[in-house]
């Protein structure tokens, strides 16, 4: 499954090999198609599964974008590390329990980030929810490239 994928990927490389090597194309492509599938799941559930209203328990209000943006973390999470272990990063040497761990970190960083970057663009910008993800989500993919090459997967 992943020799096939990683096939249909590097299809396309030719065309980007002037502007950045195999193990950048891959990781552009992988989390590309990651961060695309995590934009239009977070329309979906801010949408329609939580009709954009904001969730009361007895203690606190979760609003409806941060309860999209959790779900989509914990399935873009999953997909993104299969994607990165077994299409991008294939030649480390670290024990699959450890590059989980450090992804999970990583992730945990960026999501961090970009859930602060989200409150910034909804709350105090007044910008539409949908539009906030996307913006924060580019701004927070250098940050995690960096960490991925660095740390995850090294």
């Amino acid at each position: 499954m992943t020799s096939t994928l990683t096939k249909a990927i590097m299809f396309f490389y030719p065309i980007f090999s002037k502007f950045m090597d195999k193990r950048t194309f891959l990781y552009a492509a992988c989390g590309g198609g990651n961060l695309v599938l995590s934009w239009i799941l977070f329309f979906m559930f801010y949408q329609f599964l939580f009709t954009k209203d904001n969730l009361e328990f007895s203690q606190f209000t979760l609003s409806a974008y941060t309860a999209s943006a959790m779900l989509c973390f914990i399935i873009s999470f999953s997909i993104g590390f299969l994607l990165m272990k077994y299409v991008v990063f294939t030649e480390s040497e670290l024990k699959g329990r450890i590059q989980l761990f450090r992804y999970g970190v990583s992730s945990l960083v960026s999501s961090i980030v970009s859930w602060t970057l989200l409150k910034f663009f909804i709350d105090i910008l007044g910008i539409f929810p949908s539009i906030s993800n996307v913006i924060a989500s580019c701004l927070v993919v250098i940050v995690s490239y960096i960490l991925q090459k660095k740390y995850t997967f090294k």
